[in-house]
């Protein structure tokens, strides 16, 4: 029986990793990550930077989804952490002071009137509860969430995310869930007028959707037709939160305050892993309320030591360091950067984000010639992989790490750590330029992105 250690790992070749990865844990993945020489090791990493194997440097422009927002590896996390690595971490039978302490930084810094958490483990959970909470609360059944939206696939979360690929296989999922298109005002208020919704679940700006910034005003119209028809307004802020648009929170751009909000990915600085959900008082004691309900909704691993203490140390550095302000000032320039782009290569169909949360869409080939010898599988190709295409000549050719949006893989998306420095922008850009200059259509791109392919296919026999 073979058990690799830690030094066994650090050994590990490309080929090794990926062998053991594709035989042990997911081959499908092994084999997509490996096709476009995505399957580099990467060994170290700091800030906004990570070093491969072979001592190459890559700017992180993907930030792990809006977890590093701190960079890689922040000494301010690392460091509290070191000094509690002799505290317990999990021990049930007393109340934990880092998770009170995380609980009282969490509403303070949240929009006002939000006070209660329940902390776990990931953004999923978050959701799961935040879902669990808002049926408890109101006595009501049905769940309203957008066409597009992505909330985790866990069963309650993917219920609510709207992208059918990832539910069909899972069918039935929970019951009760609804869906209306994204900043559509109106379809939410037909779904609320019977009064029978326990809560809509929102994101400030789509993510995985493809970077989606709603209607000015969508949010707080939402927030007053939550209240006038007693449903819950839930907002997802685990990739928007934490400073990366521009604001602590993205629903404070419209001066909202939901009454349930869920938080995940930099709440544990890109260390630790740990997602929350914070309620109104009110909320909290209607559904968890005394003795009775107090323990409906639990985790073993939620609130403890180690992940709280990450927590608080990541909170008090974006605050230190007014990331959120930061992110304001740099996401504006990248943004007219991008535009600026957008304007000279037709190739690219729109620029959209706030902050440093930023997605690229491309334009899909006109129908010609070799669209219909093929019976429309070039449309289908660009249809699902330019925004990977487009991903893999960046990592290859300029050693920038981006990726597509899972529910619309036609657009790349532009998420680096906040502490991205204004060069690592500029050199973003002209990475961009290079790739569109040199490759004016769809053809030349696929033709590059082919080479790169076949030439990993080949590399590795």
């Amino acid at each position: 029986m073979k058990l690799y250690d830690i030094n066994d790992v650090k050994e590990l070749d490309r080929q090794e990793v990926k062998k053991l990865y594709s035989d042990y844990v997911n081959p499908g993945l092994a084999s997509m990550i490996g096709l476009l020489n995505f399957d580099r090791v990467y060994v170290r990493a700091k800030g906004a930077y990570v070093w491969d194997k072979e001592g190459e440097k890559y700017i992180d422009f993907l930030g792990a989804y809006g977890a590093i927002n701190l960079g890689h590896n922040p000494d301010e996390v690392i460091d509290v952490l070191k000094e509690v690595f002799e505290r317990p971490n999990l021990l049930q039978a007393t109340i934990n002071p880092f998770a009170a302490a995380l609980g009282a930084n969490l509403s303070n810094i949240a929009p006002q009137g939000l006070k209660h958490s329940f902390f776990c483990n990931s953004g999923a959970e978050a959701v799961e509860g935040a879902l669990k909470t808002a049926r408890a609360a109101t006595g009501r059944k049905k769940i309203i969430s957008c066409e597009g939206s992505f909330h985790g696939k866990t069963f309650g979360a993917l219920s609510a995310t709207g992208r059918t690929k990832y539910q069909g296989p899972f069918m039935p999922l929970v019951p009760e869930f609804e869906r209306v298109p994204y900043g559509d005002i109106k379809a939410l208020e037909e779904k609320l007028k019977n009064r029978d919704v326990a809560g809509f679940i929102v994101e400030p700006i789509q993510g995985e959707g493809g970077v989606i910034v709603p209607p000015s005003g969508y949010l707080k119209r939402a927030r007053e037709l939550c209240t006038e028809y007693g449903t819950l307004l839930i907002v997802d802020e685990i990739q928007t939160g934490f400073g990366r648009t521009g604001k602590m929170f993205a629903c404070q751009h419209e001066g909202i305050t939901p009454d349930i909000m869920c938080v995940a990915k930099s709440l544990g600085g890109g260390v630790m892993p740990i997602g929350a959900f914070i309620t109104r008082d009110e909320v909290w004691e209607r559904a968890y309320g005394g003795f009775d309900k107090s323990l409906l909704h639990t985790s073993t691993f939620g609130g403890n030591t180690f992940a709280c203490a990450a927590a608080i140390a990541s909170i008090n550095a974006i605050v230190k360091k007014n990331l959120s302000e930061r992110a304001e000032k740099l996401g504006n320039y990248f943004l007219e950067g991008l535009k600026s782009l957008k304007d000279r290569y037709s190739i690219i169909k729109e620029v959209r984000g706030k902050g440093l949360l930023i997605g690229i869409e491309f334009e899909q080939p006109k129908s010609g010639i070799l669209n219909t010898i093929t019976g429309g599988a070039v449309n289908k190709f660009y249809g699902e992989f330019t925004g990977a295409i487009v991903a893999g000549e960046l990592l290859n050719k300029h050693k920038i790490i981006t990726a597509y949006t899972l529910n619309n893989p036609n657009v790349i998306r532009l998420e680096p750590p906040l502490i991205i420095e204004k060069e690592d922008i500029d050199y973003a850009l002209n990475a961009l330029e290079d790739i569109l200059s040199k490759n004016s259509g769809f053809l030349n791109i696929t033709v590059n992105a082919a080479k790169t392919v076949f030439g990993s296919i080949f590399s590795k026999k």
